[in-house]
């Protein structure tokens, strides 16, 4: 290889070093694009659950329905005049744990 063709390679690679690796280079595009991405997904998440969180205050600022359903569910609370029926549920029990073994007996040394 003659000097000037090994001169102008090292120039395409000094040219093309900042294309692909420098401060603005593809490799930080595509990772800042990357990074984009995910964080579109987290803020679409988010704007989801605010919906459903404004119109759950929404529904509690305009009627009582919504309070009174709390207040039974979450609190326990009953109106006047109600009769609070509670229907136990049937679990079943635990396996009880496996009897020890019996201890072994010393075994007297013989001489």
């Amino acid at each position: 290889m003659n000097w000037p063709t090994l001169v102008l390679v090292v120039l395409v690679a000094l040219l093309q070093y900042p294309l692909w690796l420098g401060k603005g280079g593809w490799l930080r595009v595509w990772e800042y694009d990357r990074q984009l991405q995910a964080q579109r997904e987290v803020n679409q998440k988010l704007e989801q659950r605010n919906a459903g969180l404004d119109a759950e205050v929404r529904d509690l600022k305009s009627g009582y329905e919504a309070i009174e359903e709390r207040a039974r569910y979450e609190l326990g609370m009953i109106k006047e005049g109600e009769i609070f029926v509670q229907v136990p549920q049937k679990t079943p029990l635990a396996p009880s744990p496996a009897p020890l073994p019996p201890a072994a007996k010393p075994v007297a040394a013989t001489k």
